[in-house]
């Protein structure tokens, strides 16, 4: 499929207020011009049998219609419409159910918000999004155009992991497992490893089914990716605590140094507290993981642990046990530390994921479910930034110590603090 359907020229935008407006922007041209050519090949297969009598086929495509503008809440939009030609003079034409030739703009702005739900929904939800953006004609859009769409979105999945990965390198990595109630009766926990390359890019590295964030689950994934090409060790992982990640990339990538998340570590200390006390603790925390050095780290570490051990020991020991993994940020430069104390890019990629499963009671197979999450990560990295101060991350590769996130220029100097 190309995105010659659809021909976008550059016109100047409104800019993007809010996350909701950039990902409907970003992603309106490209479903459009997608199920439109999903809809042609649907109607030229109703066709294929058609033969004349030298044996060519009898209904072929043959250009474009006029390029038009319709006018949307994400901006006007200059599109082509392809066309067919019927050698057999039998007046086959093809009219696309989703941009009808009388269609100019849509009918409420408000309405384009069911566009992301184009991104990973049941055959019903597609039709009903495309039904309030374009009005009752784009119900014509048949079952077996979305099934042929969903069938191709499983196959760019099974593809990209199967890629090569020998040409790649990545300095952090950001691990998390997803869940998303796939059925009523079934559960779909999602593998996602997102990294930054040494030139600060973030991609996403891995989208895989696995079991309840299991070590075997994880291993696999890690397994197959080194035997993909991807052999150079990551330098930091970030993650949460409770994952089987840990233990299979000790295996796998042994030489990779642990992270855990701020913010889980967080949440699940303070779930072990009373309300009344959560904010005291919650400030202690605070005190730790923004500490300028190690040094005053562990001083806050030690009192906090001195102020409420005695009372709440279970919340402390879950503070406790992971402590040298919660300072590990204080290796790497200061300027990262913003992004490698947590998970967030993770996180904050997966809102409009959790939100989606949350809305729909019955989001189809695992593997449709799948191809659906991989579609919408692909959309949301086109907009992810460079972390900061991306070129002190040629020195993280080049195994440059640092300490308390300042470069050691002397090993002595760091053998003396």
């Amino acid at each position: 499929m190309t995105d010659s359907t659809l021909r976008a020229l550059s016109q100047p935008e409104p800019q993007a207020t809010d996350p909701l407006h950039e990902l409907l922007r970003q992603g309106a041209r490209d479903l459009i011009a997608k199920a439109i050519e999903a809809e042609l090949t649907t109607f030229l297969a109703q066709y294929a049998d058609q033969r004349l009598d030298d044996g060519r086929q009898a209904v072929v495509r043959n250009g474009y219609l006029p390029e038009r503008t319709v006018q949307t809440g994400v901006g006007d939009v200059s599109v082509q419409v392809p066309k067919v030609r019927d050698r057999s003079g039998g007046g086959a034409r093809f009219n696309s159910s989703l941009l009808p030739p009388y269609l100019k703009r849509a009918r409420s702005i408000g309405e384009l918000i069911p566009w992301l739900y184009l991104k990973g929904i049941s055959t019903g939800d597609y039709q009903e999004a495309l039904a309030a953006l374009l009005g009752d004609q784009a119900k014509g859009l048949s079952a077996n155009t979305v099934s042929r769409l969903k069938k191709q979105w499983e196959d760019e999945h099974t593809k990209w992991r199967k890629r090569d990965l020998a040409d790649r390198r990545y300095v952090y990595w950001w691990a998390d497992g997803v869940h998303s109630n796939v059925r009523m009766d079934d559960r779909l926990c999602l593998l996602v490893i997102i990294g930054v390359t040494e030139h600060g890019r973030k991609e996403l590295v891995a989208v895989e089914d696995g079991f309840r964030e299991s070590a075997a689950s994880w291993e696999t994934l890690l397994t197959g990716l080194r035997e993909r090409g991807l052999t150079t060790t990551p330098k930091l992982a970030v993650g949460d605590g409770a994952m089987g990640f840990w233990a299979a990339l000790s295996k796998i990538y042994p030489e990779t140094d642990h992270q855990r998340c701020w913010v889980h570590k967080t949440a699940n200390v303070l779930n072990k507290l009373p309300k009344s006390v959560q904010p005291k603790v919650k400030a202690d925390l605070h005190d730790i993981w923004m500490a300028e050095t190690r040094d005053q780290a562990h001083q806050a570490f030690d009192r906090t642990l001195k102020r409420f051990e005695a009372k709440y020991p279970k919340a402390m020991a879950c503070l406790a046990k992971d402590r040298d993994e919660l300072l590990a940020f204080y290796d790497y430069p200061a300027e990262h530390w913003v992004h490698i104390r947590t998970t967030n890019p993770i996180e904050s990629t997966f809102a409009t994921v959790r939100l989606r499963s949350k809305r729909s009671r019955n989001c189809g197979s695992r593997a449709t479910t799948l191809a659906m999450v991989f579609k919408l990560l692909q959309s949301a990295q086109k907009r992810w930034r460079r972390i900061k101060h991306f070129q002190k991350l040629e020195l993280v590769v080049s195994n440059v110590k640092f300490q308390d996130g300042e470069q050691v220029t002397d090993q002595s100097d760091r053998n003396a603090a």
